[in-house]
């Protein structure tokens, strides 16, 4: 027995009638400009069932976006309570060494020291010469900025200002050629002349003895001797130390602490002025004689 109906041509036929009324369409929308207006009351009638139906998609986005923001969260959250532990343990440290250096200072009668006054500065530019390394802040003489004032960023020694303008200064950094700085060794006080070799993550330690105490991750401090740069602040930490028999002197390497290729803020310090010696001439004058010995003993 034949069935009523025979589904056999209906999906050919189908496939033409949607392919005619596609084409009538087109041909309708490219003769016809009221067509424009059909097809915005059509988007308007289609947009909710494009929303219900983008909605499953945007549903399973959020979530999984608010799953990894959560995780992200959980994790950064963790590390800092364990950063936050840390630094109070170096709280609680740093308290103590502070009472005993104020203990120490008053019985030498020391002076105290305050906190060093400083401004925030800006990079505005590099220099584009490969031979020197250099660079331009955005703070000048109009913001108390001065020849040869210390330059930090937030891990050590940068440079210092080599020139100034109203609103800009230009800072020659650690790693130049020409500059050089006075370091003392932060573990046992032995102090050195740290100089710039043309590369960002190497500097030299010039003229180290080969009975020098100085080794691999020591760490340099300023030493304050030259009378620009304070003392105590970080600037580079060993990684080589090679001892030759045949020569007097060391060949030592150190890295700058600074992240002079990637900080974009930098302090810049007002250290108190040096102290100038009193003139005291006539004293060792008067001391040198006192100590000659008698013209009839001397024959």
């Amino acid at each position: 027995m034949k069935p009523l109906f025979s589904h056999g041509p209906v999906p050919g036929y189908r496939m033409l009638l949607c392919a005619f009324l596609a084409f009538a369409l087109m041909f309708a929308e490219h003769r016809f400009s009221r067509m424009e207006d059909v097809r915005a009351q059509l988007t308007t009638v289609v947009a909710p069932i494009q929303w219900l139906v983008s909605v499953p998609s945007d549903v399973l986005t959020w979530g999984a976006l608010a799953l990894s923001e959560q995780r992200e969260l959980v994790e950064e959250n963790r590390r800092l309570r364990e950063q936050l532990l840390t630094l109070s343990h170096r709280v609680q440290r740093m308290a103590s060494l502070t009472a005993d250096n104020v203990r120490l200072r008053e019985l030498l009668n020391a002076a105290p020291q305050g906190e060093m006054p400083y401004i925030t500065a800006e990079l505005l530019s590099l220099d584009s010469d490969p031979f020197t390394h250099q660079m331009v802040i955005d703070r000048g003489r109009r913001d108390g900025a001065y020849v040869g004032q210390p330059v930090m960023d937030a891990s050590g020694v940068v440079g210092q200002v080599t020139a100034v303008s109203a609103y800009s200064s230009r800072v020659l950094m650690l790693a130049d050629a020409s500059h050089a700085l006075p370091v003392q060794i932060n573990r046992n006080g032995l102090r050195f002349i740290v100089q710039g070799t043309g590369h960002y993550n190497s500097l030299d330690v010039r003229h180290v003895p080969n009975t020098a105490d100085i080794r691999e991750g020591d760490l340099l401090v300023s030493s304050g001797l030259a009378g620009r740069f304070p003392s105590g602040y970080p600037v580079a930490r060993v990684t080589s130390v090679e001892h030759d028999p045949g020569q007097p002197f060391a060949s030592v390497s150190a890295e700058p602490v600074a992240q002079l290729q990637r900080s974009r803020h930098f302090l810049l310090l007002f250290p108190p002025p040096p102290v100038e010696p009193e003139d005291d001439d006539g004293l060792w004058d008067e001391s040198f004689s006192i100590m000659k010995p008698p013209r009839e003993l001397s024959r």
